[in-house]
């Protein structure tokens, strides 16, 4: 008797969004942190990246600079990448470094 049974690669896992997702929307399941690729409507099955680069949002200012490497994770309450472990969920690590006045970092996302 089989003990698994593989189901697929896992680069994105399914999802169905109670409202409508746009593009790049990052959705929180508990510790699980996924991009849409595409726009999700309402109620309708669609696919979350778990896996991949994605540049997303950061904070700008004096010492806001992200080194290639940094581990960051998702501030949903401010809606971008972080350093702050505290409160927010585990996004990935950062690939190419972003300047103070960068308002976007590339981020390869981790599980």
């Amino acid at each position: 008797m089989a003990l698994t049974k593989f189901i697929h690669d896992g680069d994105a896992v399914d999802y169905t969004p109670g409202a409508s997702l746009a593009a790049g929307a990052v959705v929180v399941q508990g510790d699980l942190v996924g991009i849409a690729r595409v726009a999700i409507p309402a109620n309708t099955l669609g696919t979350l990246a778990v896996t991949g680069v994605f540049e997303v949002p950061k904070a700008t200012g004096a010492g806001t600079a992200l080194a290639a490497g940094t581990t960051v994770y998702w501030d949903a309450t401010n809606q971008r990448a972080s350093t702050t472990s505290a409160g927010n969920k585990l996004l990935g690590k950062v690939v190419k470094a972003a300047a103070d006045a960068d308002a976007s970092v590339w981020v390869r996302l981790s599980q």
